[in-house]
């Protein structure tokens, strides 16, 4: 009678905390979104600011957030957890693993790279180095909490271990633990499914994780109460433990502790199960990667590794159509990988597009993860960053071009074995590129230095979508930023070689709180309204950007210092150029001459169509810089176009433009196959379909 007294006391207790905990939090988070919103209705402009964000709502408003996703059924976030998460066979002997990683089961990886992991070893160390640090800081804060809470915690952990040691396991025991095990795995993979599909913000993961603590502390009192209120049975459980703690610590180690699940694999011969380790996602965060976008729309894959000369590891990915005459490679710009161009889905995405019309889709990622893909796997982090837009332009470019070139002939010489009289030199292909922002002012340095060097650059058509290059024109915080990269590059270029996130916990919050910012209309209205006034009122979905799966915990694009400090010599020059190592011998020993090669003045070199696209909102690469690009073409004899949208920076690759797909695709067809090889192709048809003399 007192025990279910006590119990409903306790039950009573633990819910009116839970309530409590919640409404403060939720109040909290209103709070905050409610003085967003105050902050949102005084800046100014934010009305044109905000006018190219589709899909956000960004009025400012004292509105709470909706009912979260885990109280979507007024249930409570925990109780929902472990009602979905239960096991029909008792799960108090499981033990859950915190490790980051598995051995035997792979992740889901960077959609920047899916060997990122390979690679991922060389700087384990320096997030080791920096996890450490917090994690020594955070033991001393909460040792008084740990300390109070260590000891009954202990003693009912023996306690409860002791009761689940059996002297001596059955047949039926073992069986009952192997299929206990093996709803562990099945479990396993319910969470590692809910974690790939859906993420929670760092609100939503507050809110579970002061819940598991309410839980873990009430249930410690609970048990502690009920022996209290039976002291024989608590006398019971105590002589029990201390006279056989010693012989049953073997078995406890051998048998509950034991994270390894028996699982048995479907087709094999031998009936002896394999081990797999029971280890749970400690985070939940989205790791899609580009094959995931394109496989799961029933679209083909392909990846394959590209080593440039300098030895850093590239991945080249490909929407294959093997027989097509006509290919496209895509090219991202900075701090971002392929996933851009298939980010939109079918419909507004030029990836997708492009395969439609009959393209063979290559889409290329620069050097620059935080995982430092490269052949040498102890590289350190100031040897991989050692680069700039040089080896974008000389070395990533040229490496991918001709991986697609040596693919696409070797495939087309085995399914067209009748065009192998062709002349060796004729390229049996047509390529075209569309480049993005930085990766437009790379393949412009890669095809006019190609030319300089008298070597075939594979290319038959650019389409470059707000080409970086020409950065006079630029607004105030970009001009701060250059003077500054000048004045502390000998102090900053020897201790921060990238701007990146170095750890897996602070990319992991960054993913989180790009959730968060959705989740909270001011709230997110507010920090995209900040981050346009740093690029100068530009109307691009920044913190939408922030929220795709290749900003995730695991890999992450970087920027170079060097490359930071090549758009800064671009700016304070005016001019389009090589990297300039700050000494004429140094310059002359890479380029023969004092100062680097000034790209604009080679423009002459340029020997195949190019389409110039700007957009009028675009406040990172202004249009009157693209026009100076289409100026210079037009003067050194270059076949050039030039058209402008009303779009912003990241509108040529993140939002559904139906006009803009338009008119890329209206320009690639201006791209006619081979007429020699279309010839050939319908000698080969006729062939075929001619009968056969006896």
């Amino acid at each position: 009678m007192m025990q279910r007294f006590v119990d409903n006391i306790l039950a009573v207790t633990k819910e009116s905390v839970k309530t409590f905990t919640y409404e403060s939090l939720n109040n909290i988070v209103r709070l905050i979104n409610g003085v967003s919103a105050l902050l949102l209705t005084l800046l100014p402009g934010k009305a044109n600011i905000l006018e190219g964000i589709h899909g956000w709502e960004l009025k400012p408003t004292f509105r709470g957030p909706r009912f979260p996703r885990w109280m979507e059924n007024g249930v409570s976030s925990f109780n929902q957890f472990i009602h979905e998460l239960s096991l029909d066979s008792d799960t108090s002997s499981l033990e859950y693993s915190s490790g980051e990683e598995d051995d035997e089961y792979e992740y889901p990886t960077s959609p920047s790279s899916q060997s990122s992991r390979a690679s991922g070893a060389s700087c384990t160390k320096h997030d080791r180095h920096w996890m450490g640090w917090i994690h020594y800081i955070l033991l001393w804060i909460l040792f008084p909490v740990k300390f109070l809470l260590g000891i009954p915690l202990r003693l009912f952990q023996l306690v409860y271990s002791r009761q689940s040691i059996a002297p001596s396991i059955s047949e039926n025991q073992r069986s009952s633990r192997l299929h206990s095990h093996n709803r562990v795995q099945s479990l396993k993979d319910h969470i590692i499914h809910r974690t790939t599909d859906r993420r929670r913000g760092v609100i939503e993961d507050l809110h579970l994780a002061i819940e598991i603590c309410i839980e873990a502390v009430f249930d410690v009192v609970h048990k502690g109460a009920h022996l209290l209120l039976s002291p024989s049975e608590a006398f019971r459980t105590f002589s029990r433990l201390f006279s056989s703690h010693e012989s049953g610590a073997k078995d406890h180690h051998d048998g509950v502790n034991d994270v390894s699940a028996s699982t048995a694999i479907p087709g094999e011969n031998d009936p002896t199960p394999t081990e797999r380790n029971a280890r749970f996602q400690p985070l939940n965060t989205d790791a899609r990667t580009c094959q995931d976008v394109i496989t799961e729309l029933g679209y083909p894959y392909e990846a394959i590794r590209v080593i440039t000369d300098d030895g850093y590891v590239l991945l080249l990915e490909r929407i294959p159509r093997r027989d097509a005459r006509k290919a496209v490679y895509l090219q991202h710009g900075i701090l971002d990988s392929s996933m851009g161009w298939v980010s939109n889905g079918v419909v507004g995405s030029p990836a997708f597009a492009a395969y439609d019309q009959g393209y063979d889709v290559f889409l290329g990622n620069f050097r620059g993860l935080v995982s430092r893909e490269h052949v040498n796997k102890n590289i350190s982090s100031h040897e991989y960053w050692r680069y700039s837009i040089n080896e974008h332009g000389t070395k990533d470019i040229p490496a991918l071009i001709e991986k697609i070139h040596q693919v696409k002939t070797a495939e087309l010489k085995i399914s067209q074995p009748d065009n192998e009289k062709e002349n060796k030199d004729d390229q049996p292909f047509k390529l075209c590129a569309i480049c993005h922002s930085l990766g437009g002012a790379a393949m412009l340095m890669y095809v006019i230095t190609r030319r300089i060097e008298e070597k075939p650059h594979r290319l038959s058509r650019l389409v470059l979508l707000s080409p970086a290059g020409f950065h006079s024109d630029s607004n105030p915080v970009f001009s701060v930023a250059e003077n500054l990269l000048f004045l502390l590059a000998p102090l900053l270029s020897p201790i921060l070689p990238a701007f990146y996130i170095p750890t897996r916990f602070f990319r992991m919050l960054l993913n989180k709180l790009a959730r968060d910012l959705h989740n909270l209309p001011a709230v997110g209205g507010l920090v995209q309204t900040l981050m346009s006034y740093v690029v100068g009122g530009d109307s691009s979905n920044w913190v939408g950007i922030l929220g795709l799966p290749h900003y995730n915990m695991y890999d992450m694009p970087g920027v170079s210092f060097r490359v930071a400090l090549h758009l800064a010599q671009m700016k304070h020059t005016g001019r389009f150029r090589m990297f300039d190592y700050g000494s004429a011998t140094a310059n002359t020993e890479v380029y023969g001459s004092p100062e680097p090669w000034d790209l604009g003045e080679h423009y002459g070199l340029i020997d195949i169509p190019v389409d110039l696209v700007a957009g009028h909102k675009d406040k990172v690469v202004r249009p009157s810089m693209v026009r100076k690009h289409y100026r210079l073409m037009k003067d050194g004899g270059v076949v050039a176009s030039y058209n402008e949208f009303e779009y912003a920076h990241l509108d040529f690759t993140f939002s559904h433009r139906e006009e803009l797909l338009s008119y890329v695709m209206s320009r690639l067809l201006l791209v006619e196959p081979n007429p020699k090889h279309q010839a050939n192709q319908k000698a080969a048809r006729l062939k075929k379909k001619a009968p056969v003399s006896s």
